[in-house]
Order: structure tokens, then sequence, then C-alpha cells
């Protein structure tokens, strides 16, 4: 059971959110505060594993309460405001979702659906809060896992094949859902294929797939093993196998591969990124984004010493700038570019 706490001066706004959350499975409304101290004290008291922050509140606004939280005790924060053109300031001070509150004329039951939509996409992220925080308070140690296999395990490093053809890989973890929402928003076909493993739950892939697809301009599909890859078209890593790219003949197919996790995760960027190294090569661009951990590092130095054009999202926007920074630091980018501008850069490639 996912603990919240709604944080909201109005005590309308209050009943309503709890009765709302507490109809989704596994969520429960423990508490509810008016104000920003309040709050503080609740959470103390009942260490939540997600809280609802509105931005209009009295003694302290909402975006700064959410910077102190961020610094003080970082948790998941979804902010819920009537405030929309605040919305990518919130993420900017850590917020990992954004939802506008009840429009006029908008029914209840489109209200729920999209508060429903947003707290579901980040189940995978407060489960692994939940783990985090579990073990740093046994062990005083923020590893979630402690074995990291090479991707030499699952995938063997082949000679760069180099058709004709480009294709695009992205990887993407803690925040990813909202930053390809907003880079897939300003793509417009025609593009090569696109390949995303986003460290996200089975069940949760398909559902973000269709959501996409709903939202772009694109075709999105949740991958299919043996799935003929197409232009203007992308491919997700369902939530429980690693993705990869093989070349048939003339043709290049969609592999999906069961086994360990690799560099800790399940799909893995590292396999995704070494697979597309493998088939394209040099015709190759991977894009590294937002997320924790160092999963994506060894498979993108592969694709940059390949000569793939490689990216790696600024610090700028990203909700955590771990998996970006490791690339980085491996010497595995061409070029760090802020959020706004990547889909600017994969229109040009």
């Amino acid at each position: 059971m996912y603990k919240v706490i709604v944080i909201d001066d109005s005590p309308l706004m209050q009943n309503i959110l709890s009765d709302m959350i507490s109809q989704l499975d596994d969520f429960e409304v423990v508490a509810t505060a008016s104000d920003a101290f309040e709050a503080r004290e609740l959470i103390k008291k009942y260490d939540p594993d997600l809280v609802t922050i509105d931005i209009n509140m009295p003694k302290m606004d909402g975006v700064t309460f959410l910077r102190n939280l961020m610094r003080l005790h970082p948790m998941p924060a979804v902010v819920i405001s009537t405030d929309i053109s605040r919305n990518h300031e919130v993420f900017d001070d850590g917020a990992v979702g954004f939802i506008a509150k009840k429009k006029i004329g908008e029914s209840e039951s489109s209200f729920f659906a999209r508060l429903e939509d947003t707290l579901l996409r980040l189940v995978f992220l407060i489960d692994r809060y939940k783990s985090k925080s579990q073990a740093k308070k046994a062990t005083a140690v923020i590893e979630i896992e402690t074995i990291k296999n090479h991707p030499d395990m699952l995938l063997p490093l082949k000679p760069a094949f180099i058709p004709t053809s480009k294709v695009i890989a992205i990887g993407a973890s803690t925040g990813g859902v909202e930053t390809l929402i907003e880079i897939f928003s300003h793509l417009t076909p025609p593009l090569p294929p696109i390949l995303i493993t986003l460290h996200i739950p089975f069940g949760f892939s398909g559902s973000f797939a269709q959501r996409l697809d709903r939202l772009c301009q694109l075709n999105v599909y949740e991958a299919k093993d043996g799935q003929a890859v197409e232009n203007s078209s992308v491919y997700i890593a369902p939530g429980n196998r690693h993705l990869t790219l093989e070349n048939r003949q003339t043709k290049q197919y969609i592999k999906l591969l069961d086994g360990p996790k690799i560099s800790r995760h399940k799909p893995s960027v590292d396999i995704l990124f070494r697979s597309v190294r493998n088939a394209v090569g040099s015709n190759a661009m991977g894009i590294i984004l937002t997320g924790m951990g160092d999963d994506g590092s060894i498979g993108m130095k592969e694709m940059h010493d390949a000569g793939a054009f490689t990216i790696a999202q600024s610090s700028k926007r990203c909700v955590v700038f771990g998996m970006p920074n490791k690339a980085i630091e491996s010497n595995a980018v061409t070029k760090i570019i802020d959020l706004e501008n990547i889909a600017g850069n994969i229109q040009s490639f």
C-alpha cells in the first residue's frame, strides 16, 4: 500500500483528492494538510511514499515547499494546481508529476482519469523510492542492488554492421515518461525508426506506448518479438524483456531477450545500445535521458567508439542527472544538450 499525504489549503479539494486517490488500488491517503508547516509535521509522523502539493497556499507557497522538501527529505511529489503556467518550473524543482486541477466544465470522471493516469505511471518510481529508503535505513547505503551484470552476459559485442538506414536509440529512467512526452510532442515524420528502453514495469509499458501514440505524430508500439521496424515508428521495450535490434537480410527486426538483469535493469539501456551499435554502427544516434544509476554508459560508449552520434540530456531539467552524467564521465557523449533542444537534434539527424 502506498501512503499519500494531500497538501492543499482548500478543505473541499482535500476531500476530492482524498476520495479519488483512495479509489486507486494500493493507494491510501493517510493524512491531509492545509499548509507547508502542517505538512512538514505530518511527513515526519507518517513517512509517506508520495505527497501531492498545491502551488498557491498560505504561509509558504507550494514551489518553495517543494524545493525545501527535495533538499531535506526527497521523495516522490506530484503538484496538483490551477497554475499551469508553472508546470515546467515544478519539474525543475524536483516534482515527478504535474496535474492541472479540475477545469470549469470538466467532468469528475475526466479529472479522475487524468489523476489515475499520472499516479499509476509513477508506481515504478515510488517502488524505487521505497526500496532505496528501506535499504538506507537498514544499511546506510543507497544502493538498490549490489550485483551489476555486464552486457557480455547476455549479448556479445560484434563487428559493427553499416547499412544505409539510420536508427535512433533512447534510454531513460526516473523522470523519463514526462521527458519523452515533451520530446515526442515536437517530432514530425519522416524519421528513422526509434527504439526506447525505459525503466518501467511490465503492464505500464503498453499503456505508455498507447499514450505516446495518441500524443505524437509517429506510430508508437510496445515492441513485439519479431516485429519489423519501420521509418517514423517508435518501439518501446516491454517492462519485462530486453529490447534489441537485429539485421535479417535487408531488413531490421525487433528481438526481445529474456534472461538476467543487465546493469541492474531489465530492460537494460546497455543491451539496447549495444544491439543498435552491432546492427547499424555509425548510422545510429544514441540518446540518454534523465535517470538514476549508470545503465546505458557501457553501451553508449560502444556506440560512440563505433562512430555513432551520441547525446546526453543536460542537467538543466533532468529529474535525476545520474545516467546522463555517467555517460559523460565515460567519454561516451558527442554532445550534451538541453531537453528543449533534443527534438531538433533528432529531426536534424
